[in-house]
């Protein structure tokens, strides 16, 4: 049986999260794949894309998934005759098809907040807001596939409470990346909370505000904040830090940097109020170091007890959280409890649940 993989969100420069998903689970899927009798081909939109999938894949080049021609994609994939197509977005058009079709859903993040990604164009960025002011357009377009999948159990129920769909949801969770890996050759996770790790974007529900003025209670430690951000957004943040406090913002970092600092006696930490995953906390507990986040179900499933848990509007909880870790047992007994969770997340058994329902639906 014919399967095609749509590779076009894979990014060419750096990965986000639906290019990371995209290519590691493409990756994992030509694993297995030929012990199920499936034969794989990737779509792409772009000839530096064959780079991110692997070697000897057999791919073939269509439009992009932003272009006018999206729509009709399905009419374009008739020609091929594959048996099943999968998506790791909702966008794919299915008008005419003659093939099964997964459509991706990650989160209903976005009806929360509607900032679209920045780096779309215009008219997209337009279309994305005015896509999600009603649940209405979600639903003819998953309603249109055979099966929806998703990322999370948490997002499957808030499809089943916003009923999105009336297409059966299953759940091809998302995997953190092997860190250990990218540090230097003889560098350990060597334990201790002295760091304090945020990787994430400075949208307003990421809460980072919360983070900052934490540091009035964890005197002797430094908030390293990883990720790009504005001069604007920084000066606001810059102007909640508590006197004294270490707060270094990176404005970027390799994945090899992000692992290096997250080994040094380090503790991964969000306030977010809202997210569709959280990549970094599974990323951090995959490479032995505690967490502590906002308690809210998503991270829960994602960590189990290998994190500590605070209200995310509350800065001295989330310093007491930190504080709590100081004990090497304590310490000791949430890296254990996160490690063991976080196994059964990896990209070899998102890509069976996918490669099963391939087959079924082929069936």
């Amino acid at each position: 049986m014919r399967l095609f993989f749509d590779a076009r969100y894979i990014r060419t420069d750096f990965h986000d999260g639906i290019s990371r998903y995209s290519a590691e689970l493409a990756a994992a899927v030509a694993d297995a794949a030929a012990e199920r009798g499936v034969e794989v081909t990737y779509l792409i939109a772009d000839e530096g894309q064959r780079a991110y999938l692997p070697a000897g894949a057999t791919t073939r080049r269509i439009h992009p998934p932003t272009s006018w021609r999206e729509p009709f994609t399905a009419l374009r994939l008739n020609r091929d005759r594959p048996d099943v197509v999968f998506s790791p977005m909702q966008t794919m058009g299915s008008l005419g098809r003659r093939f099964r079709l997964i459509l991706t859903l990650h989160d209903t993040i976005y009806y929360r907040h509607r900032t679209p990604p920045r780096d779309l164009p215009a008219p997209i960025r337009v279309g994305w807001r005015l896509f999600h002011l009603s649940y209405v357009p979600q639903r003819l377009t998953l309603n249109a596939a055979d099966v929806v999948a998703t990322v999370s159990e948490t997002s499957r129920r808030q499809f089943a409470a916003a009923r999105l769909t009336k297409r059966p949801v299953v759940v091809i969770p998302n995997a953190p990346q092997k860190l250990a890996g990218m540090l230097p050759p003889g560098v350990v996770v060597t334990p201790g909370t002295r760091n304090l790790i945020y990787m994430g974007s400075f949208m307003p529900y990421k809460n980072v505000e919360t983070l900052v003025r934490a540091m009035a209670s964890l005197p002797g430690r430094t908030l390293h904040l990883l990720s790009r951000i504005t001069p604007a957004r920084r000066a606001e943040l810059e102007a909640l830090a508590p006197e004294g406090a270490a707060v270094v913002f990176h404005g970027g970092v390799t994945d090899a940097e992000y692992a290096a600092l997250l080994a040094d006696q380090a503790v991964l930490v969000s306030a977010s109020l809202d997210e569709g995953y959280g990549l970094p906390l599974a990323e951090a507990l995959a490479l032995g170091v505690p967490a502590v986040v906002t308690d809210m179900p998503i991270f829960r499933e994602v960590a189990g007890d290998g994190a500590r848990y605070a209200a995310g509007t509350d800065p001295a909880a989330f310093g007491a959280a930190v504080r709590a870790l100081d004990d090497p047992a304590e310490h000791a007994r949430t890296v254990a409890a996160g490690t063991a969770h976080i196994a059964r997340f990896s990209w070899m058994r998102s890509a069976g649940v996918l490669l099963d329902t391939v087959v079924d639906l082929a069936r």
